[in-house]
């Protein structure tokens, strides 16, 4: 294949152009913050759980107190009968026996009911102050998310940028090329990822691998419009004062 070396050398620039290319690709699926957002919507959805796990606690202790409290009002409803009942004189010797053993018995139900009530109500308590840590737990991995998620937005954003702008100009620079010259660099780029180097100091800068006598000869002595290739890798050759030869 045949091509004027200036055309050739011109395949350095978009080779330079196709790297960035490359590099804003990688970048793009490397980014550290794809990470960062990734752990802190776990850190979030285990900080979540934790305060739905408090909140059900809660709900559930509320129940128990509430149970609770009617408990010891329906005891104290019937000790307030049973008290007024005795109150009244109006009842047999045998009656007010068992009045005042049943007031005994609801007197030491009651007590019962009141010290269970307390030691809920004192769980409830510390419930609550873990349910506020895991409150604040929650909002501070929000705010992580949320500046994770920013940070991402504006790195993905400049290198959008980036990929717009050099596309666009890689698009206005393959409409200098021949049609067979690009279709060997493309085809080349696609296998090996470099589709054409500078030849420095007998070196392919696409391989970094120096050519050995036999490729040297072969390329020093092709004529300057030939297109010749790396025997290693492959790429496109473009030769200059710097190659060496």
């Amino acid at each position: 294949m045949k091509a004027d070396p200036t055309v050739q050398r011109r395949l350095l620039d978009l080779a330079q152009v196709d790297a960035e290319l490359a590099r804003v690709g990688h970048r793009r699926r490397t980014l550290p913050e794809l990470t960062e957002v990734t752990e802190a919507e776990r850190t979030l959805q285990a900080r979540r759980d934790a305060l739905v796990a408090v909140e059900t606690t809660l709900g559930d202790l509320d129940r128990d107190i509430s149970r609770q409290e009617t408990e010891i009002e329906q005891v104290r409803a019937r000790e307030d009968r049973d008290r007024k009942m005795l109150d009244s004189g109006s009842v047999a010797a045998k009656q007010l026996s068992d009045l005042q053993h049943e007031l005994g018995t609801l007197q030491r139900r009651q007590s019962a009911l009141e010290d269970d009530l307390l030691e809920l109500m004192e769980r409830r308590e510390a419930l609550d102050m873990d349910r506020q840590h895991a409150r604040a737990q929650a909002s501070k991995a929000e705010e992580a998310l949320a500046d994770a998620s920013r940070r991402r937005d504006e790195a993905l954003a400049d290198l959008e940028a980036t990929e717009s702008k050099r596309t666009a100009e890689r698009e206005a620079m393959v409409k200098q090329f021949p049609a067979d010259l690009l279709a060997l660099y493309e085809r080349v780029r696609a296998q090996r990822g470099i589709g054409a180097a500078l030849l420095r100091s007998r070196r392919c800068e696409a391989c970094r691998l120096e050519l050995d006598r036999h490729a040297l000869v072969k390329v020093k002595n092709a004529p300057a419009d030939e297109v010749v290739r790396c025997d290693e890798c492959g790429a496109i050759l473009v030769r200059t004062g710097e190659s060496g030869l």
